[in-house]
């Protein structure tokens, strides 16, 4: 998250070059491989994989990448990882999660600690933040045309539970387990998403005024993300 708003997140990842967009593309490949080995090839009985087709899509990963990685997954193939979950403080005392799918835990491990300790922050103990975040479903609909008044009737009537608007975008909040199906409705309704997943949303921000600490900390983010084991980065940054 980027502050109270995801949207100037999104715009940055959607600036990343087509090398750093393939690794996009194989760290959603490997949560859908975890997602069928746990639940199986079909979405409609299989909760955890229809999010992760959405969030695929929303990625703009094209479709037979989609259906290669189930297929492959569903015959036994596609790699066993273990799903990890890092906490601990960046510079300026920011909460981070890190959560991680590795096939070598002690690689991954040092990896994660490695970034806290160069960036000025450091890594503590499971719990240790994430009592700060909630786990919500989050939507982003870009605003142009959208109607407010009627998005808010709509989402209401989808089975959301708020809304925010960001200026550029409408953020859709929703129970964690019920992203995907509010997004389907919602796109039934001819609405496009920007984006659609679980998230950990922060309870409260902290801001870095220091232009010194919020480069460290963005570094910090940036080279964390690019990690091929780390899945996702959640973080309280109010500016970053």
């Amino acid at each position: 998250m980027s502050g109270h708003s995801k949207w100037s997140n999104i715009k940055h990842k959607k600036e990343k070059t087509d090398a750093q967009k393939a690794k996009v593309f194989t760290k959603i490949g490997k949560e859908i491989a975890v997602a069928v080995k746990e639940g199986g090839p079909d979405p409609t009985s299989n909760t955890k994989l229809r999010d992760l087709i959405i969030k695929a899509k929303a990625n703009n990963v094209p479709n037979d990448n989609i259906e290669r990685t189930i297929k492959k997954a569903a015959g036994g193939d596609g790699g066993n990882y273990d799903e990890i979950v890092y906490e601990g403080y960046g510079i300026g005392g920011v909460a981070v999660i890190v959560e991680t799918l590795t096939d070598n835990r002690n690689r991954t491990s040092a990896d994660v600690r490695h970034y806290f300790d160069k960036f000025g922050g450091n890594m503590g103990t499971s719990g240790c933040v994430s009592f700060m975040f909630d786990t919500k479903g989050v939507i982003v609909i870009e605003a142009e045309d959208v109607d407010e008044d009627k998005l808010f009737e709509d989402i209401v009537e989808c089975g959301a539970d708020d809304m925010s608007n960001e200026g550029e975008v409408f953020e859709i909040y929703t129970d964690a387990a019920e992203v995907g199906s509010v997004a389907e409705a919602l796109e039934k309704l001819g609405y496009t998403y920007v984006s659609a997943e679980a998230e950990k949303v922060p309870q409260n921000y902290v801001e870095l005024a220091d232009e010194e600490q919020l480069a460290k900390f963005r570094k910090m983010i940036d080279i964390m993300e690019e990690n091929e084991d780390v899945q996702n980065v959640w973080h309280n940054c109010e500016n970053a």
